[in-house]
């Protein structure tokens, strides 16, 4: 799941359907499953409280973006007003904005930050990316030329970060299908694990060793010993 802080009072978070679905969800149950689907948003929100402090206190406003290859929520801390009118939403400037107890919470959001998709509109056609974390270089050595014959179809860079190294890959949904790109996961993950770090934190904290084609460029320093 990747987290972005936008300030004191509000928070975006993306999680894959690939990672729904290994929490143990499916897409279906999480629009039409309301138990369900409160379960997720508060197992998600725990997460978020332990990376960034983010604390639940009084009403949310939510707005939750369906994509192409996963869900995005927006959540604001907000409160009511004295007189129980008004809910009062803080900005970025410290201020706040009444807005009336029976309006959408929709209406709202798509002021503050722009409309959301109705399920009836296209979705957005977003890659699917990920994460993994090493142990050892040497994994990585393994893994790029067990990938020799890559061809270049998912953007990647390796980060070096608390004493690990952390490979991040975007998949291009049009140069590879969904089979494709699950199976190209699953054996990735058979030298790396998965992992919760978000691509933000490594490139304000972590050290960038490879920008891009990081096998081509492991194999070019590690060949093959014959």
């Amino acid at each position: 799941m990747e987290i972005e802080r936008i300030n004191e009072n509000t928070v975006k978070f993306y999680i894959s359907y690939y990672d729904l679905e290994d929490r143990g969800f499916e897409r279906e149950e999480i629009w039409y499953n309301r138990e369900r689907s409160e379960q997720l948003f508060w197992q998600m929100m725990d997460e978020v409280n332990y990376k960034e402090d983010f604390t639940v206190e009084g009403p949310l406003w939510i707005q939750v973006q369906a994509m192409d290859k996963g869900l995005e929520f927006v959540v604001t801390k907000a409160q009511v007003s004295k007189d129980g009118e008004n809910i009062e939403l803080p900005t970025e400037d410290g201020e706040t904005v009444d807005v009336p107890v029976d309006k959408k919470i929709e209406n709202m959001l798509e002021d503050k930050y722009g409309k959301s998709h109705d399920q009836s509109e296209e979705l957005e056609e977003d890659n699917l990316s990920i994460i993994v974390r090493f142990h050892d270089f040497e994994d990585v050595i393994q893994l790029s030329h067990y990938f020799a014959a890559f061809t270049g179809s998912a953007q990647d860079s390796l980060y070096h970060y608390d004493e690990s190294y952390y490979l991040y890959m975007e998949f291009s949904h049009e140069l590879l299908d969904d089979d494709v790109q699950e199976d190209f996961i699953s054996q990735v993950l058979e030298f790396a694990d998965d992992t919760d770090v978000t691509i933000h934190l490594l490139d304000e904290y972590g050290k960038k060793i490879f920008e891009t084609d990081t096998f081509a460029q492991v194999r070019s320093y590690f060949p093959v010993e014959v």
